[in-house]
């Protein structure tokens, strides 16, 4: 049996199965917003072209209007200056858009701290606790923040001080970018920094370490509290847009039953 079969016949028979790590895309999905001066993105919104009726009468299709880095989404290295000569979304390598899946749970001190920031030292003690990152693997960090993605103002969690999200110190980001042998990160939130990250050396550090040297990033997860700390294989499947910074992504992950 080729390897390619026992995993088809493996999702046949139930041994293995697929959690979608997606959050639905719509109109309420909560997005980022930048302050004044910066532009944001124009919010996910459908416009119905037909529905079985004189403009199409035997089908229904939408226009759909929506930015990159809406909803669940790829942050691919041209998104940011540290990797403007970097690759687009539609150039990214599909063999690192598959790969092992590790689960990191702050989820406890993220409900203690909103501003809470993982550091070097979390990353070594874990592999201390359950062996090396495997190669091409996606760290994906549970924060349990996903509980707040019906809600714009909780997701965001601003007030007159800012967003106040959980995220990465500038050593970490910089440590996962040069001495990880990693594809990506994944979180729950609505970017891969903390929501504080713009007061940060440098500002936003995940973006700029991260996706400047080839690796990538994916927000707005969910149901990581169904994967196991190892053992779970992710599949990200973003928009190959030409020229794109980023795009939606469908991020599924096989967990043996």
């Amino acid at each position: 049996m080729s390897p390619v079969h026992e995993v088809l016949t493996s999702l046949a028979s139930g041994a293995v199965v697929i959690h979608d790590l997606t959050a639905p895309l719509s109109a309420d999905t909560p997005t980022l917003v930048l302050p004044e001066p910066f532009a944001n993105l124009i919010d996910f919104s459908i416009e119905q072209v037909s529905a079985y009726n004189e403009p199409g009468p035997y089908w229904k299709h939408h226009n759909i209007h929506t930015g990159e880095h809406i909803g669940t989404h790829i942050d691919a290295p041209i998104h940011w200056i540290s990797g403007r000569e970097g690759k687009d979304v539609s150039q990214l390598d599909p063999a690192r858009l598959v790969g092992p899946a590790v689960v990191l749970d702050f989820s406890a001190e993220a409900a203690a701290d909103p501003d809470f920031l993982i550091d070097i030292e979390h990353l070594v003690t874990w592999q201390e606790e359950h062996g090396a990152f495997p190669a091409n693997s996606w760290l994906l960090f549970r924060t349990g923040w996903d509980q707040h993605g019906h809600d714009q103002q909780a997701f965001l969690n601003l007030d007159e001080n800012g967003s106040h999200t959980p995220g990465f110190t500038a050593d970490c980001a910089k440590w996962i970018a040069e001495e990880l042998d990693i594809s990506g990160i994944g979180v729950e939130t609505v970017g891969i920094d903390a929501g504080n990250a713009g007061a940060l050396n440098p500002p936003f550090p995940m973006h700029y370490f991260l996706l400047g040297a080839d690796k990538y990033g994916i927000t707005s997860l969910k149901n990581l509290d169904k994967l196991p700390t190892h053992g779970a294989m992710i599949v990200v499947a973003p928009l190959p847009i030409v020229g794109g910074t980023g795009a939606p992504a469908r991020v599924l992950a096989m967990v043996q039953k």
